[in-house]
């Protein structure tokens, strides 16, 4: 469609401007506008039969086609292009073609068909500037051809401005009054003003409303064209790493010269021969299965020329090319050295490599592109005796393009494929047998069994350092024990002797003796159990040998906390002992004793004391105490006899 609507845009107006133009050549006019009419009804038939999507899925029935097309505005619009409205040549003759202006409808069609192309070129942004050019053409055509009718309008050769006398020879061809009137305009849209200045009014809104659309076009140029550079520079920086940023870094750093001879000279290797070093970047907005299939058909072959890949399956090498990584290296450049450890293998795609010596002089081989090296190195196969290092020295002799494949991308690959990880490993181990590289059987179970007795010492002596500390957590565990076993038979017996209570007769005057056992008598109990663990150790001091030497096979700590703990239960032991004492001497005196602490009624350890101005029956103040102090004795001695027994 781009053809017939580009001529009806071009030629009606020129028809109808340069009536001498359409009157000579009109035969030829009139084949051309039914020609261009049989393609516009070409194109509703195509239209008619074009499917659309309906949720995703392509509509090819033509029952549903004709109905879509037929009641869309399309439809409406092509018909109204297609009207014949030719016959108004008999009303107003055939110098009058702007009747066929109705073909000018058709014109989004042809946006539509140079967006469709845009996308489908394989230049974009010569296409566009061509479609920008097509676009002023026009523009200027339609504004001569409109700058030729006002002049024949105002008077041919009336003043300066308009177009000059046509009766002079010089301007009377028709070729010459087009290419006058497209020069004038295209002065005026380009604005470089050498024009001459209008006179009449009609001049002067021609000239403005020239000027107002010169600066549209001008903005559209100008955008256009700065769009077009930034999208080839965006490509030249996806396509080629910033030569300038790193030309910037090295000279802020003072690199020496020749390193920088060598980068420019490896810049310009990639420039000139077009080597793209960011394949994935440039492919990372497609789908997966998409960059799949772009990595098969352009990095397949060169994957399969590798021996320890070829008959894996298929699967496997296209997840593999999209691992690879394209390299390239500059003259003189080693590859890899003697020793290193290998990381990744590579393919040769391009160029020439040798084997050197040490001396970087002695060649021993040349590869060639097909070749391979370093597969080895990344299968970590058991009993290599190179321990996945690096054999020899490869120098790039001239510039080489190289493909790389790494350990790690290999390893998480091969993952998902065991059954080929073992094939793999297998042609690795044949490789290293022919080349002498892999160690014998025997040996390596011996390195292997060294290992596993390695282990099972380690394993041991982690055993008996977890034995060591059981046996230490068991003895401070028992100490804790008994410790709290001492501890609640010496509050049993504190809360036996608070419980105990004096006749009445005697409670106005032990009152104040009560209350000093209250405040003084609480020094009095830490003062004897200060004694008492004084004492305790000395006792005990001998005693816990066992204990300490179990602890001690665990550590000092160990042992200083049990011992601890063993004077402390005999501190408790002896302090009981003091108190049952005491407990005796003073019922035998028949003093009062009240909880330490304040004397205030309801404040003890759980012993309820009544009121001091309450009045107590002696008969019976006397029978409670009398059974509650043989009950209290009888119980002390019990506890007394017990713990002279673990005393002893």
């Amino acid at each position: 469609m781009i053809v017939p609507i580009v001529y009806n845009c071009v030629i009606i107006i020129l028809r109808t401007c340069f009536t001498a133009i359409g009157l000579s050549y009109l035969p030829v006019w009139l084949t051309l506008d039914y020609v261009s009419d049989l393609m516009y009804a070409a194109d509703m038939t195509v239209t008619l039969h074009t499917g659309f999507l309906d949720q995703g899925i392509l509509i090819k029935d033509l029952t549903r086609l004709r109905k879509r097309y037929l009641r869309s505005k399309h439809f409406m619009w092509d018909l109204v292009s297609l009207l014949p409205t030719d016959f108004l040549y008999f009303a107003f003759g055939f110098e009058t073609p702007l009747v066929r202006i109705n073909r000018l409808v058709r014109i989004p069609r042809l946006n539509e068909a140079l967006d469709r192309m845009e996308t489908r070129t394989s230049y974009p942004n010569t296409f566009r500037i061509i479609k920008l050019m097509i676009y002023i053409f026009v523009l200027i055509h339609w504004n001569a051809c409109l700058y030729f009718a006002l002049s024949n309008y105002i008077g041919f050769g009336s003043d300066q401005w308009v177009y000059p006398n046509i009766t002079d020879p010089m301007f009377a061809s028709m070729r010459r009054q087009y290419f006058y009137c497209f020069w004038f305009s295209a002065q005026i849209f380009t604005t470089v003003g050498d024009t001459p200045l209008p006179i009449r009014e009609d001049e002067y809104l021609f000239m403005i409303a020239d000027m107002l659309i010169a600066v549209l076009v001008f903005a559209s140029i100008v955008g256009n064209v700065g769009n077009v550079i930034t999208s080839l520079r965006d490509r030249d920086n996806v396509f080629f790493p910033n030569h300038e940023l790193v030309k910037a870094y090295l000279r802020s750093h003072h690199v020496s010269k020749e390193l920088r001879q060598r980068i420019d000279n490896w810049y310009q290797h990639l420039h000139i021969n077009k080597k793209i070093m960011r394949e994935n970047e440039i492919l990372q907005q497609l789908p997966l299965h998409m960059r799949t299939e772009i990595a098969v058909s352009v990095h397949l072959p060169t994957l399969s020329k590798v021996t320890i890949f070829q008959s894996c399956e298929k699967s496997l090498l296209e997840d593999l090319v999209l691992k690879l990584t394209p390299q390239v290296f500059s003259p003189g450049e080693y590859v890899c050295r003697k020793g290193d450890v290998g990381h990744e293998m590579y393919i040769i795609k391009e160029g020439k490599l040798a084997v050197v010596a040490d001396d970087g002089v002695t060649e021993f081989a040349v590869l060639s592109a097909g070749n391979f090296f370093g597969e080895i190195s990344i299968l970590n196969i058991k009993g290599n005796k190179s321990g996945n290092r690096r054999t020899a020295n490869i120098k790039s002799i001239g510039h080489s393009d190289l493909f790389s494949l790494s350990k790690e991308d290999l390893t998480d690959v091969l993952s998902e494929f065991p059954a080929a990880k073992r094939h793999l490993e297998e042609k690795g181990r044949q490789i290293l047998i022919k080349m002498g590289m892999l160690e014998n059987r025997a040996e390596v179970e011996e390195v292997e069994a060294e290992k596993v007795e390695t282990k099972i010492e380690r394993l041991e002596s982690s055993l008996e350092l977890l034995r060591t500390k059981l046996a230490r957590l068991m003895v401070e565990l028992e100490s804790s024990n008994r410790k709290m076993r001492a501890r609640v038979e010496q509050l049993e017996m504190r809360v036996a002797v608070l419980h105990i209570r004096l006749p009445p007769d005697e409670e106005g005057g032990e009152e104040g003796s009560g209350r000093q056992d209250g405040v003084g008598g609480e020094a009095d109990w830490e003062r004897e159990e200060a004694e008492g663990e004084e004492e305790g150790v000395e006792e005990n001091g001998g005693k816990q040998g066992d204990n300490n030497d179990v602890t001690k096979e665990g550590d000092g700590e160990s042992t200083k906390s049990t011992k601890d703990l063993t004077e402390r239960v005999a501190v408790g032991n002896k302090f009981d002992l003091k108190d049952s004492d005491c407990l005796k001497g003073k019922e035998s005196d028949g003093e009062k004793i009240i909880e330490k602490g304040d004397g205030r009624p309801g404040k003890g350890d759980g012993v309820e004391t009544e009121p001091r101005n309450h009045k107590h029956d002696p008969s019976e103040e006397g029978e409670s105490v009398d059974k509650e102090y043989q009950r209290r004795l009888r119980r002390k001695r019990r506890a007394g006899f017990k713990l002279k027994e673990n005393k002893s």
